[in-house]
């Protein structure tokens, strides 16, 4: 069976920085106007069960950058486990495209997609976790962290929805705990991580050092913060909730001003987006030096070109220029032959 990039918590720290060195290289390259085009004659399907921005665009562009092919399947274009079985439509994929990525509202369309395939299978985001924007979060930290500072001594505050519903948080509270980092997360009650989560977010953090606080409290948890990160307190699928939500939210949980300047002076503030401006964060922070938010969105394409290279290379059937060469020259007498 292929190897999935389905939750960043499957991966030792080793494997991790591994990806994180590749993201930096593929970034220090492009930026030199260098991609290298080591997938050429390779496809990879693109699976939305919800629209997207950053998530087509980056995967998108990466692969054809890379010398590949990307398919996008939008919501409603297929028949993702109502018309046609999820094994069938998976199936069909993996004949002809060489990896599947997908965006599934819920995690079992996910796990059940990653069951059914025969090729790799990279997590889009799901309302659980949005792995790939969690690595990259990491990487636009690393490239912030302040001189001298280790990963293990970096300290990140989560000031949001922490909910099972909080997809950021959750890819946090995963990869955070493998690398060593100090992680607070400040919620109000009502939307805090979840009890079962969190015991298995602490337990990640005895093996290796980390450290992970729970607070309602968001001037606490930003006291000796590298780096805030927020997310929305509404999206896709609760936007019902939105009043309700901000009521608890606002304006106590909001990024703004008053709430960085309890913050270290070097700290840096990211959002995922697409984000609800002057809502849980304020245009003032958001557009300020202290955001890194569009590094971030950057980001997003160094990272997708890592994980693409990192899991279709391997893959990658090379035939010789003979093999080739006699392919090619067949197939060109015999239509030559037949369309006389």
């Amino acid at each position: 069976m292929p190897r999935h990039f389905l939750e960043l918590d499957d991966f030792s720290k080793d494997e991790l920085l591994g990806m994180l060195e590749l993201i930096r290289f593929l970034k220090e390259a492009d930026c030199k106007g260098v991609t290298p085009r080591l997938l050429r004659g390779m496809s990879l399907g693109m699976l939305f069960e919800s629209s997207s921005l950053r998530t087509r665009v980056s995967f998108e562009t990466a692969m054809m950058e890379l010398g590949g092919h990307a398919v996008y399947l939008k919501p409603g274009e297929i028949h993702l486990g109502a018309r046609e079985s999820v094994y069938d439509t998976v199936q069909v994929l993996g004949r002809m495209c060489d990896a599947i990525m997908a965006r599934t509202d819920a995690l079992e369309t996910m796990q059940e997609i990653a069951r059914c395939s025969t090729v790799p299978v990279i997590n889009g985001m799901t309302v659980y976790s949005h792995p790939t924007q969690g690595l990259c979060d990491i990487f636009t930290m690393l490239e912030h962290l302040p001189e001298g500072k280790t990963v293990e001594e970096m300290k990140v505050a989560f000031v949001s929805d922490a909910s099972p519903v909080g997809c950021i948080c959750t890819s946090l509270r995963q990869i955070l705990p493998v690398l060593g980092s100090q992680l607070v997360v400040a919620a109000p009650e009502a939307y805090q991580v979840d009890p079962v989560e969190a015991e298995k977010t602490k337990a990640a953090c005895q093996s290796s050092g980390a450290t992970f606080k729970m607070t309602t409290d968001p001037l606490e948890a930003v006291r000796d913060a590298d780096f805030i990160v927020t997310d929305v307190w509404w999206y896709h699928g609760y936007d019902d909730e939105k009043e309700e939500r901000l009521k608890v939210f606002m304006p106590k949980y909001q990024i703004n001003r008053e709430l960085l300047n309890n913050a270290p002076p070097h700290c840096k503030v990211l959002h995922c987006m697409p984000a609800n401006r002057d809502y849980e964060i304020t245009s003032e922070v958001m557009d300020s030096p202290s955001s890194v938010i569009f590094d971030e969105a950057e980001n997003r394409f160094h990272t997708q070109k890592a994980l693409l290279l990192w899991y279709l290379y391997p893959n990658r059937r090379q035939p010789s220029a003979e093999l080739q060469q006699y392919y090619e020259g067949y197939t060109e007498a015999f239509l030559q032959n037949a369309l006389r």
